[in-house]
């Protein structure tokens, strides 16, 4: 029966006999080689898988005594063999289950991060793309030029933005989007009412006798734009009254840039310059008849930016040009701009030229009547005027009140932007603005017209490269950059902004984003017809004063370059008459410059933060530092007086 049930698991050993012999020795038919040591112990009467060990007679017998021994060691072996061998097969299942654990963790993490960058992909799908064609890394502003945004508007009515801060104008449409039913913050629209309260304009206190100007006569042709212009004037003011010396109305040289053959009646009120004046200094409209023939530059009396260093101190015009004037009776400044310091000069000699820049210097009617058009329209035809309104428009104000008493309003508020980005500017920052090579070519010819000299410099010279131009907030902000200021500072995007400036380098497209996040975006062509602007056609100077009135008025100011000359009179201007009123944007390139830089992987929420700290430490109120311009900083004690 065993040898039968087991002939899987056991060994022939001998042939089989046909029947046992007694009294011989007898080998078992077959042999269980894994029997257990315990069944090998048993009595003869148990069956065959009793063990190697027979008893025949009670008796060992010595060979299947060997035989059982050798078996019972086999099998010991083989069982520990077995035992070894199901561990070691428990342990490889473990570790294989180890193994796949991992690879599933692995294979979770990769698919997550690989879900990650899918998303900022998704974010970041639109590369700088230079007008050559050629690929970009715009990974940074600083060494890369920007390119123009363009705005594409899918078939959804969802706006796509390409160019270098694509992604955020993106997050700039998304965030204004939200926030269209929130308030915007308390501080937007008001300075420190309490610290600029304390200042009030006095610079048309006197305190002096009238000046004969016997020494003899200045003359003045100012170069540069309407607000260089304006520098001049003053500056020359307040030289003709250090030298005793009579004033001719000054002149405005021709340029090639501005291209306006405005001269000072056509901007200014002569009449009202000249007898305002009269108690400082002695002013005339020409040369007398006796001098008028004179060959100025043959007698030596031609005295031009070249011979005067920039800011001058009154003791080089004592020493250098009074001998002159005494000797010539006349002398003609050529180029005349900020050639006289802010700093060291006497009290009144800077009340003076305060007293010039906010009192002596009126538009024309004609330009602050159409100022007041612009005015009217920019506030909704509100009944009320604005605080600045009397000192700008003069009676032109009080008139469109009464024209317009029957249709009362709440007067709407606008938030005024001078975009300094016109090709001039562009082309003396020497920066690179996103045009690749053919803007390089394009801003170069340029110069060579028009900066002659400063072309010559970069053939001599090593000048700094546009990257360390940009972080150094040296480059004018791009219409891309100050709307994402504005959008940062959370002005609500149905805000109404006025865009002051020439013709933006770039044409009407470089507006795109402006106008795509804030539609309420208007300019004088839109609030004035063609028929009202006409008379100031091909006159950029009275161009420019319509823009200089609209910023000065605005219930907010935004200045996109603080070193402009347009920006740092308006902002004087609303110092000096605001009352505190008349908060004023101006923006710290140099910091702004660190947060674009990052314009690839910033946060919105992050870069919000960023702005808006580096934006409210300029509105801090401060007195005039030392040496800085009088007609951006008027808060000091020549110009304005404290009331605490």
């Amino acid at each position: 029966m065993s040898s039968t049930s087991n002939t899987n698991n056991s060994h022939d050993l001998v042939p089989e006999s046909k029947q046992d012999q007694p009294n011989s020795i007898r080998i078992p038919d077959r042999v269980d080689l894994w029997a257990s040591p315990r069944s090998r112990q048993g009595s003869p009467s148990q069956s065959p898988r009793l063990g190697p060990s027979r008893f025949l007679n009670g008796e060992k017998s010595g060979a299947s005594f060997v035989v059982g021994e050798l078996l019972g060691k086999l099998w010991g072996d083989r069982k520990k063999q077995s035992k070894k061998v199901r561990r070691r097969g428990a342990k490889l299942w473990y570790q294989k289950k180890r193994v796949k654990g991992l690879v599933v963790v692995v294979a979770l993490v990769g698919l997550f991060f690989l879900v990650d960058w899918f998303m900022l992909l998704r974010l970041q799908d639109h590369r700088v793309r230079p007008r050559d064609g050629s690929s970009r890394n715009s990974s940074s502003v600083s060494v890369q030029p920007q390119s123009q945004v363009k705005v594409k508007k899918p078939s959804k009515g969802k706006k796509h933005y390409s160019g270098i801060y694509g992604r955020l104008l993106a997050l700039a449409a998304h965030a204004l989007a939200e926030g269209q039913s929130k308030r915007e913050p308390k501080d937007l629209w008001q300075e420190p009412v309490v610290p600029t309260s304390a200042w009030r304009p006095c610079a048309d206190q006197r305190n002096w006798e009238p000046d004969e100007g016997k020494n003899g006569y200045i003359m003045i042709t100012a170069n540069g734009g309407i607000n260089q212009q304006r520098v001049a004037v003053c500056n020359a003011v307040v030289v003709a009254r250090l030298l005793n010396a009579t004033l001719v109305v000054p002149k405005f040289m021709y340029s090639s840039v501005w291209k306006d053959v405005s001269q000072f009646s056509d901007i200014y009120q002569e009449e009202h310059f000249i007898n305002y004046l009269a108690p400082d200094i002695r002013i005339v409209k020409q040369l007398p008849e006796e001098l008028k023939s004179l060959d100025l530059e043959a007698i030596g009396s031609i005295v031009t930016d070249v011979d005067v260093m920039k800011e001058s101190k009154p003791s080089f015009y004592l020493k250098n040009i009074l001998p002159i004037l005494l000797q010539k009776r006349v002398v003609h400044f050529v180029g005349f701009g900020n050639r006289l310091a802010f700093d060291p000069i006497p009290f009144q000699l800077q009340r003076l030229r305060c007293r010039c820049n906010f009192h002596a210097l009126k538009f024309l009617p004609k330009i602050q009547e159409t100022a007041a058009l612009l005015l009217e329209r920019l506030h909704k035809h509100s009944a009320q005027p604005g605080l600045l309104d009397h000192y700008l428009v003069g009676p032109h104000a009080v008139s469109a009140i009464i024209e317009r008493n029957d249709r009362a309003k709440k007067p709407s508020r606008y938030l005024a932007l001078h975009l300094r980005f016109e090709i001039d500017m562009v082309a003396h920052s020497l920066c690179e603005f996103g045009g690749g090579e053919e803007e390089r070519r394009e801003l170069e010819a340029f110069r060579q017209i028009h900066f002659p000299a400063l072309t010559e410099l970069k053939k001599t010279e090593k000048l700094p490269s546009p990257a360390i131009l940009r972080s150094e907030g040296l480059c004018p902000l791009s219409p891309e950059e100050s709307i994402l200021m504005l959008a940062a500072l959370s002005f609500n995007r149905k805000t109404q902004i006025y865009v002051a400036g020439a013709q933006i380098y770039g044409g009407t497209s470089r507006l795109a984003a402006l106008t795509n996040l804030y539609p309420n975006l208007v300019t004088k062509e839109n609030l004035l017809s063609p028929a009202e602007l006409e008379p100031f056609m091909n006159f950029s100077s009275q161009l420019a004063a319509l823009d200089f009135i609209a910023c000065t008025a605005a219930d907010a100011f935004a200045m996109t370059d603080s070193g402009s000359q347009l920006s740092s009179l308006v902002s004087g201007y609303r110092i000096y008459y605001g009352g505190g009123k008349m908060p004023t944007i101006r923006p710290n390139k140099r910091r702004l410059a660190d947060i674009f830089v990052k314009n690839n992987t910033i946060e919105w929420k992050v870069f919000e933060q960023r702005v808006r700290k580096a934006v409210r430490q300029t509105k801090n109120v401060q007195s005039r530092p030392k040496g800085r311009s009088v007609y951006r900083y008027p808060r000091c004690k020549e110009c304005m007086c404290r009331t605490d």
